[in-house]
């Protein structure tokens, strides 16, 4: 888990008592989670929220329907004033994403800070005001962000609401009430309303195609769970003066190449220096991050000098893009604090690698089906074929929908990444590993019909110290841009400066549409299984377990 400097701090305290040998004393378990204590003080949910709605008659459940914002704002809201002074927060923001702010705006959000507080008219004292109306709606400027031609300034309203599917969270005097951000016709302005719509599409049509499988979920959504691999660069503030190239462009346009680049070896998960004052960023950028429900459960070097990378632990997909965009945010702000510049854009020096935000996606159930696990989902529908039915139709969503997938990636930084150095080329195709093909393909075909079991491949390294171990039978393909991973995709050619709600629309909805025509067709009499057949054998060819370097195997 995460060595934050609190953790380090409480485990220096912990190793300077010592107790006589004549008394007895109770020592903390080396595995408390202690040092962690401070984790989420800063989210209004979980046991946080509960705790201050329990002061108002309610409690932390009612957060888990929507319907709050209806039937219990007002009683939200007084928790949520009653934990933001505890805190020290005197002030509130609709916090949302304007369309196509990547790599353009600080923090890629929108925001208008309101103090919680009111004049009283008699005695002109200062008072605190915050109810559900505050909370739960907002009203700003909609002309003033790109919005495609649906806002003008004689036609500017801009309406905001809050988003109950990622928590409110609080950061200096500030609490963040995540918000989706519409015209006054109801059109998005932003990058998150579509994202919520696909995750409803994705639902609907999920539910449906999972009942002709074998299993009804009720009232449960399926939904769509991914996990961030945030890469960047860390370099010298001063010398990032010097370049005005990088600060104006985020990138190197101008001089030579480095003399030396990543021809070592030497940066990839090489041990972090405390000589630098890069791993003492990375720790208070955890810290901060640790304390707002973020879980930025790995760090490490990455290839090129001077590249980083965070990932945390998978979660919804509306949480993980805001939270996200915090991370970004605060890698920036952090960076300054130890004389650091941090470099988000995608390629911002040559003839090294670039950075990405490898984006793995997967769905399942509210209760855990994974419905890319295919031991899981099997055994939920009683369907020893769900997982191949369901391949298929990501299969054909990718091949259908390549463009649109390219279309979510596309962006200046990001076309000058792909291709190279580890990063993958802008044709879309899948990876599924031979195992995973073999099967499939028979199943196409006709050949047979039974479970799909993943092999493991046992390695033995000849030697008693170290016993013989089982990998995937699967080797990693780095240059594929949409692979199979087990129980997800991984779409590693996402920018690293990105905003992924638009990638994650578009995956939503191209699977949805396949899983609605699945469904539809069985609806009309067809067989599940011949359905899934016939559209393997139409869309096979964007599966490409190959070298995508290799430009005479691409063709």
């Amino acid at each position: 888990m995460l060595a934050t400097t609190a953790a380090a701090r409480s485990l220096l305290r912990a190793s300077r008592f010592t107790t006589p040998a004549t008394t007895v004393a109770v020592v903390r378990s080396f595995a408390s989670i202690e040092p962690y204590s401070d984790y989420g003080k800063s989210v209004f949910t979980g046991r946080v929220a509960d705790e201050y709605l329990k002061k108002h008659g309610s409690s932390g459940d009612i957060l888990k329907d929507p319907s709050w914002t209806a039937s219990h704002s007002d009683t939200v809201a007084k928790a949520v004033l009653d934990w933001a002074v505890d805190r020290g927060a005197n002030t509130y923001c609709h916090w949302f994403q304007p369309m196509a702010s990547s790599g353009v705006r600080h923090g890629q959000t929108g925001q208008v800070q309101n103090m919680m507080m009111a004049f009283n008219r008699t005695t002109n004292d200062i008072e605190f005001d915050f109810d559900g109306k505050n909370l739960t709606k907002g009203e700003t400027d909609g002309s003033s962000y790109p919005n495609g031609g649906l806002r003008a300034t004689h036609t500017a309203g801009g309406y905001l609401a809050i988003d109950t599917s990622s928590p409110i969270f609080l950061r200096g005097d500030t609490i963040f009430i995540p918000s989706a951000f519409v015209s006054y016709y109801g059109a998005a302005l932003d990058e998150k309303t579509p994202l919520l719509r696909s995750n409803a599409a994705l639902s609907k049509h999920g539910k449906r195609l999972l009942a002709h499988l074998g299993l009804d979920i009720g009232d449960q959504d399926v939904i769509s769970n991914i996990g961030l691999e945030q890469e960047f660069f860390l370099v010298p503030r001063d010398q990032y003066y010097r370049r005005p190239d990088l600060q104006m462009a985020g990138r190197t346009i101008i001089g030579k190449d480095a003399p030396r680049g990543q021809e070592m070896c030497d940066h990839y998960m090489a041990p972090p220096s405390l000589s630098s004052p890069a791993l003492a960023c990375m720790q208070e950028i955890q810290d901060e991050c640790w304390r707002l429900g973020i879980p930025l459960k790995t760090r490490h070097r990455e290839v090129a000098p001077n590249q980083y990378e965070f990932a945390p632990l998978f979660g919804l997909n509306t949480t993980q893009v805001d939270q996200n965009l915090m991370v970004m945010q605060i890698i920036e702000e952090v960076a300054v604090r130890h004389g650091l510049a941090a470099l988000m854009q995608e390629k911002p020096f040559n003839d090294v690698n670039g950075s990405g935000k490898h984006n793995n996606w997967s769905i399942g159930t509210e209760d855990g089906i994974m419905l890319l696990h295919p031991a899981k989902v099997n055994k939920a529908t009683g369907n020893d074929t769900a997982f191949a039915v369901i391949m298929s139709a990501i299969i054909a969503a990718v091949n259908e929908h390549g463009d649109l997938m390219r279309m979510a990636i596309a962006s200046p930084g990001n076309d000058f990444r792909l291709g190279a150095c580890e990063a993958p080329p802008a044709i879309v195709s899948t990876y599924l590993g031979e195992d995973i093909t073999f099967y499939l393909s028979h199943f196409k075909d006709g050949k047979g019909e039974g479970e799909y079991i993943p092999k493991l491949k046992t390695l033995d390294l000849g030697t008693h110290e170290v016993l013989p171990f089982e990998v995937p039978a699967e080797d990693r393909n780095r240059t594929s841009p949409f692979p199979y991973g087990g129980a997800r995709f991984e779409f590693r050619a996402v920018g690293s400066s990105q905003n992924v709600s638009m990638v994650n629309t578009v995956l939503n909805t191209i699977v949805a549409e396949k899983f609605a025509e699945f469904a539809d067709r069985v609806d009309a009499g067809e067989d599940i299984h011949d359905i899934a057949r016939e559209t393997l054998n139409e869309h096979w060819k964007v599966v490409f377990n190959g070298n995508n370097y290799d430009e005479e195997m691409q063709q």
